[in-house]
């Protein structure tokens, strides 16, 4: 089985390295959407993926210690049946449907100041 999701390049520290979790880029595309009032820079880069499911948890350790905490950034992923959002220090798993599980990470996503408009991760 493979997870599917999209990693946005601006979102990574500097210096942060992926290694040994092996990602499929599917598509790599550049878009002016970022909230510049959230602190984040106008134009992002958008790598689509996939992941193992086997390295899931090794992709989610990774993104909670490369992820910037200011601005707002998560990494969200997906197979058919569960989802993972991923924050700086923090990841929400739950099966896909479960709106009370997904409002928790609305929720924190909100308190890390992720803008309103980008809590539309996939339910």
């Amino acid at each position: 089985m493979v997870m599917v999701g999209t990693l946005i390049a601006e979102s990574l520290r500097v210096g942060a390295v992926l290694d040994g979790v092996a990602l499929t880029t599917i598509k790599i595309s550049r878009a002016d959407v970022g909230d510049v009032d959230a602190g984040q820079p106008k134009t992002w880069t958008f790598i689509e993926f996939e992941v193992r499911d086997e390295d899931a948890e090794r992709l989610v350790d990774w993104l909670e210690h490369s992820l910037q905490q200011l601005g707002g950034w998560y990494c969200d992923f997906r197979s058919n049946d569960e989802t993972f959002v991923v924050f700086a220090g923090r990841t929400f798993q739950y099966r896909r449907g479960d709106e009370s599980r997904r409002a928790a990470a609305v929720e924190y996503g909100r308190s890390a100041g992720v803008p309103e408009a980008q809590l539309d991760w996939p339910v």
